[in-house]
């Protein structure tokens, strides 16, 4: 108990959160902010990729013509994004954890902090996101074995087929960068591996809370056919927190993975937006090399930490 309180960002042992003399656990207060965070952003996206849209010159009242707008207006969309993730997976989220912590332990709590190797352990989570590139293709293969509603596969086809169009398009590289890496890396860092993760860690521990908070990732893009790689990238990004006592590594290669799958969508549209199907596996040799070198540098994480977790 001692140890969960001093990884919380709690020095005064007899201080009690706003959760705790309330009567509320950690786990069930973070669990109902994802699904309120999640909903008050995507009803921001929405009206600010509107309100753009009516500035420029108005939008059909059409339910479908109105889709096939805002289709065409990708960009708009992607500010309206922006905006919903910046208000409150970000700064939301960081008001939202006063509950759980004393005004000063807030940032300890969140992770919020730089530790003497954190620049180096950064660097080492950036070969570490390359590594397991591989891993992650050979994750969304097995995934495309299991049969999903139609209605998501859908779903999420569009949301592809709009992307490959807009990346193909003449679109600002800078600022589609900011938009689809840079807010997502800060934003939602700062919701699922300083929040959700801290909070369930002080209820159930670690392993769970970089399990659950990894499913809860994956779970949050709606895309259910693409589920099990995005639920390995979330676990490897809390595991990478943990071992870092920061969240900053986790930021950066959270900036790398979407950054990189812009510049590959940009300049490699073929390789980018190829199916995956059951007949397309990864080379064997590419996920064995992947594996290992994934296994190594955590393995080797862990131990450069293992005496200040234990």
């Amino acid at each position: 108990m001692n140890n969960n309180l001093s990884e919380s960002g709690i020095s005064n042992s007899n201080y009690q959160s706003w959760a705790e003399r309330n009567g509320f656990s950690d786990w069930a207060l973070a669990l109902l902010w994802i699904i309120a965070a999640f909903i008050l952003f995507q009803v921001t996206a929405s009206i600010v990729a509107i309100a753009l849209m009516l500035i420029e010159g108005g939008i059909n009242a059409d339910a479908n013509q109105m889709m096939s707008q805002l289709t065409e207006n990708l960009d708009l969309l992607f500010i309206g994004n922006s905006a919903g993730q910046i208000l409150f997976l970000g700064l939301a989220t960081w008001f939202f954890a006063r509950l759980h912590s004393s005004r000063e332990g807030r940032k300890k709590f969140l992770r919020f902090s730089i530790q003497p190797d954190t620049l180096r352990k950064s660097a080492i989570t950036v070969v570490l996101i390359i590594a397991i590139q591989p891993t992650i293709w050979f994750l969304s293969w097995l995934n495309a074995l299991i049969p999903v509603p139609e209605m998501f596969s859908n779903m999420q086809n569009t949301q592809m087929q709009m992307i490959e169009n807009y990346l193909q398009g003449d679109h600002m590289l800078m600022l589609t960068l900011f938009h689809v890496a840079l807010v997502p890396a800060i934003c939602e860092e700062t919701l699922y591996r300083g929040y959700v993760m801290r909070a369930f860690q002080k209820s159930w521990g670690i392993w769970p809370a970089i399990i659950v908070s990894g499913l809860l990732f994956g779970l949050y893009h709606i895309q259910l056919s693409n589920l099990i790689p995005l639920a390995t990238l979330g676990m490897l990004f809390a595991y990478v927190t943990w071992v870092s006592e920061s969240i900053v590594p986790a930021v950066v290669a959270h900036l790398v993975n979407n950054g990189g799958s812009v510049l590959v969508g940009t300049y490699y549209p073929k390789s980018a937006f190829a199916e995956i199907t059951p007949e397309s596996m990864p080379p064997l040799w590419a996920v064995i090399i992947s594996l290992l070198i994934t296994a190594y540098i955590v393995y080797w994480m862990y131990g450069q930490n293992k005496n200040s977790i234990a």
